[in-house]
């Protein structure tokens, strides 16, 4: 393996730190690598397999200013691409305007998700609650061959070279890019180049949804009317719909009155999925009623005859109680564990003539972060790719293959002690079939103190991985990931090596 290290911030975060996801596994980098021809510790990485696996964690630079909230940490991308049977790993922080800022300071500037906005040293920020850092952390997606990453409760879309992970700015469609921002998981559609979007917040409409075409501009805005300040997290889309939500979660309505932004769960509300056309107006939205629940995140949707099939993850307990069990922090962050609010594979049919809601659980298994292949995106699938998590803890420790036809389940869990981030699939050079191809997958392993990119056969991911790469340095816990295909990656072809291909 080699390495370079192209840079290092100076973190202020204490030496005696002792917050759960600020240290173990959710320990932050501070070091930018790139490293070139991976050393493949098992196995032998696929020839077929050709294009960037990217994902976005959180890294802190400055402890927070009361209460740290693991969605604060500044992000960071992660890219491992895989070329002619060998790999290579770069990453970079995303250079916001809240951490160049705070750099400049050497300190916070901004309330976290669990302080009160008027802590806030600086009275600006982001985010639909406002006065919030943008620490664009949460997802990566890739669009018109750019990553663009996103942060959970909106704000702006920053523009990263897939070559290089250097930031290039900020999403501005001409000068049309929404005030309120955007949230994150944007939709990309490979078929047909679009990215779709929505962002909400505290002013009445309190949502909108939009389209930007294949040449990155903005081609359809409209609102989306809501009762009141809602905190949507995810949206699906098929091939001529987009499906948005009103979910009975959202800001204890006198409680926002008094500046508190404390979620509140409303069981005797019932969910609310919004159909729109692509590119329709608010006028043509239909809304479904569905059992009460909290959705966050969705895995697909398509049309068949009449009816939007739409996949997601229901949750049992969206507002899990305190029972006093655990110590503080996972009291505090029970919010965050699959198993407390009893995330399960669940199915909504949306019929378009009777406006009709018919539902099913589709898994008794406790999973979430679920992804397909994404060629398969708004179209009808068939596998989807789950994690399962640690007891009590934001941390995954295996992969789930969903057959939705059978309803059969492929399981492979990590080794105690070695935790896993959310899969992608990649679909295998001149593939043929939706699973015919790789699940790719980074881990954070504590026995042995390092990082592996595990690379698995999507149609067999429980006879384990069949290749093992290893990492330079131990990578974070974190959120979201996604799988470019070097078709997708302006200049990947045009490299004489791997390595050239992301500017090593």
């Amino acid at each position: 393996m080699d390495v370079e290290i192209l840079g290092r911030v100076l973190s202020t975060l204490p030496d005696d730190d002792d917050h759960p996801y600020r240290t173990g596994p959710w320990r932050p980098q501070t070091t930018e690598w790139k490293s070139d021809d991976l050393t493949v510790l098992e196995g032998e990485i696929p020839a077929d397999l050709d294009g960037l696996y990217l994902r976005n964690t959180e890294n802190p630079v400055h402890p927070a200013l009361e209460r740290y909230h693991p969605f604060d940490g500044d992000g960071m991308i992660h890219a491992v691409g895989f070329r002619d049977g060998k790999a290579f790993y770069r990453n970079r922080f995303v250079k916001t305007d809240g951490l160049l800022a705070e750099r400049e300071a050497n300190g916070p500037l901004w309330a976290g998700i669990a302080d009160r906005p008027e802590k806030s040293p600086r009275q600006d920020g982001w985010g639909a609650r406002g006065r919030m850092k943008d620490a664009s952390s949460t997802d990566v997606v890739v669009h018109a061959g750019v990553a663009l990453t996103s942060f959970y409760q909106c704000g702006d879309l920053y523009r990263l070279d897939p070559l290089t992970l250097e930031t290039l700015g900020k999403s501005d469609w001409g000068g049309k890019f929404p005030s309120c921002g955007v949230s994150a998981h944007t939709k990309s559609d490979e078929n047909t180049g679009e990215l779709l979007f929505f962002n909400y917040g505290k002013d009445a409409p309190y949502m909108h949804y939009g389209v930007v075409d294949a040449d990155d501009r903005l081609v359809h805005y409209t609102e989306v009317p809501l009762p009141g300040p809602r905190l949507p997290h995810d949206m699906a889309f098929t091939e001529n719909y987009a499906i948005l939500n009103d979910c009975p979660l959202f800001w204890d309505a006198d409680l926002l009155a008094k500046g508190h932004h404390a979620a509140r769960f409303r069981p005797d509300m019932p969910t609310r999925l919004g159909v729109i056309p692509r590119r329709g107006t608010s006028a043509q939205i239909i809304w479904f009623e569905a059992a009460p629940t909290y959705v966050l995140h969705f895995v697909n949707a398509y049309e068949e005859g009449d009816e939007i099939v739409l996949d997601g993850f229901f949750q049992g307990d969206p507002e899990p109680r305190d029972t006093g069990d655990g110590s503080f922090y996972q009291r505090m962050f029970r919010f965050l564990a699959l198993d407390r609010m009893q995330t399960r594979l669940h199915r909504w049919r949306l019929n378009l003539r009777t406006g009709q809601c018919r539902e099913e659980r589709l898994s008794e298994s406790i999973t979430e972060f679920g992804v397909l292949n994404n060629t398969y995106a708004g179209r009808p699938n068939r596998y989807a790719y789950a994690a399962s998590g640690v007891e009590g803890w934001f941390l995954f420790n295996g992969l789930v293959k969903h057959d939705l036809r059978t309803g059969n389940e492929e399981r492979y869990t990590l080794p105690e002690g070695v935790y896993g981030s959310e899969p992608a699939v990649a679909p295998r050079v001149g593939s043929t079939a939706e699973d015919d191809g790789y699940l790719v997958t980074l881990t954070t392993d504590m026995n042995e103190d390092r990082s592996e990119c595990l690379i698995f056969d999507a149609a067999r991911p429980a006879d384990g991985p069949i290749a093992r790469v290893l990492l330079p340095e131990r990578v974070s816990s974190g959120t979201h990931a996604t799988w470019a295909p070097g078709s997708a990656i302006p200049g990947w072809a045009d490299a004489d090596s791997p390595a050239a291909s992301v500017g090593l």
